[in-house]
């Protein structure tokens, strides 16, 4: 079994210099790529990029044997990939407009994946990733795009998943979605939640909302995130971007200790456990406007996953608190966008809910789910329920019937409103 890269152990491999990167004369001219663009929207490659294909044929391991680094994530960006596999034994295989797609290069050797990761590692982490099978970080490759990084083992050898986190932030109407979302960015105090689950474009939402604000307000924002995926540079407001295992140990002490640093809005990377969401939830109570994420598909989900998190005996006081501070949940998906589009990629469609007096008083009262007849009802104060978002934009030709389909939570309640049953509701 290999051991922890940069460990001690019997691996043919573990000689490699941990510092020595690739000599640059091993790096050819690099591949020029375009600005790029979140999987969400649209962009358009170079005309010198290679197509992909169910059998992709890409530049990227050179006479040595080795991965050039950063031709072959320029390549990578140009084509507007999402995620990069590696494993031992296996060619890179790629996520494209949700799809898997594997490509011609030559299976990675256990040199060539140790190789590509420590050039990737950044230095201050290196001591703390030899003890380590599991590890977040991220990569930076200059004005092209950054990469957040998760290196694991499988079967005892190193495999890694690189995303792909474009350069440029998207404005909320980029994305595709509701005019409604910046209503949140209005607000001064309480707990807003983007969910979905995992690839959904949640952090992409997310960074767009904090952008708003960036933009038109002047205020001082300070984001916990692991790691930091989209950089944001300071415009109207003041951006104190903290990173987990370089800037802080814990989410919890991250909340904990921003509450001194005089923040007007923060941004929890993730509301994991416990702790961290009893943190939000006092950072939301305390004045603040907190954004975090959950790994949820609806808003009555969302509600139910955070009082259920704590004993019986708690939730009736953690939900009332929760009545009190929620402002509203964005619950998203990507969907692949039809041909007849013209247009490569995936859209977002979501579910809003923003929280009115009456969902409140639902919360409050415990019965959540009576909030889905509020979302079904179309427009009613700016909500808007999946089916709905999913049927819109079947109505306008965004995406197939099929792709909508299969993307409800409800298929049945989404047939009978593509065939003409709920035209009232529809929108």
């Amino acid at each position: 079994m290999s051991a922890p890269l940069g460990s001690s152990g019997s691996s043919a491999d573990e000689n490699i210099d941990l510092d020595k990167p690739i000599p640059a004369s091993m790096l050819p001219p690099s591949i020029a790529g375009p600005e790029p663009a979140d999987n969400a929207s649209s962009s358009t490659a170079t005309q010198s990029a290679p197509p992909l294909s169910s059998a992709m044929d890409a530049p990227g391991i050179n006479s040595n044997g080795a991965i050039d680094l950063e031709p072959f994530l320029r390549m990578v960006v140009a084509q507007r990939v999402s995620d990069i596999h590696l494993r031992i034994g296996s060619p890179p295989v790629f996520r494209k407009d949700g799809d898997m797609v594997t490509t011609k290069m030559p299976p990675l050797t256990e040199k060539v994946l140790v190789e590509f990761a420590k050039n990737i590692i950044p230095k201050p982490l290196l001591a703390k990733i030899k003890n380590r099978t599991d590890f977040d970080f991220g990569y930076d490759l200059g004005d092209i795009a950054r990469f957040r990084v998760n290196l694991f083992y499988e079967r005892g050898k190193l495999a890694m998943v690189l995303r792909v986190v474009p350069k440029k932030i998207p404005d909320i109407n980029d994305l595709g979605l509701p005019d409604v979302l910046n209503r949140f960015t209005d607000l001064h105090k309480g707990l807003v939640l983007v969910t979905g689950p995992t690839g959904s474009g949640k952090s992409t939402t997310l960074a767009a909302l904090l952008n708003q604000i960036n933009k038109h307000q002047q205020r001082h924002i300070v984001t916990l995130e692991d790691p930091i995926e989209f950089v944001h540079e300071n415009n109207q407001s003041v951006i104190t971007q903290r990173e987990l295992g370089s800037d802080t140990d814990t989410f919890p002490n991250g909340i904990k200790y921003s509450l001194r640093q005089d923040p007007d809005v923060i941004l929890i990377g993730e509301m994991r456990d416990r702790e961290t969401i009893s943190s939000a939830l006092h950072a939301a109570e305390t004045g603040h406007l907190v954004f975090s994420t959950l790994h949820t598909v609806d808003a009555v989900q969302t509600i139910n996953r955070i009082i259920n998190i704590y004993e019986p005996h708690e939730r009736d006081p953690v939900r009332k608190q929760l009545a009190a501070i929620l402002q509203g949940t964005v619950s998203q998906r990507l969907v692949k966008k039809s041909d007849g589009t013209g247009e490569k990629g995936r859209l977002a469609v979501a579910e809003i809910m923003t929280v009115s007096p009456a969902i409140r008083d639902y919360i409050f009262r415990d019965e959540i789910g009576e909030i889905y007849n509020l979302l079904g009802l179309g427009e009613y104060e700016g909500m808007c329920s999946l089916n709905n978002a999913l049927y819109r934009a079947y109505k306008n030709q965004l995406i197939t019937e099929e792709d909508a389909i299969g993307t409800s939570d409800n298929p049945t309640e989404l047939q009978q409103m593509i065939r003409g049953a709920f035209h009232g509701t529809a929108g």
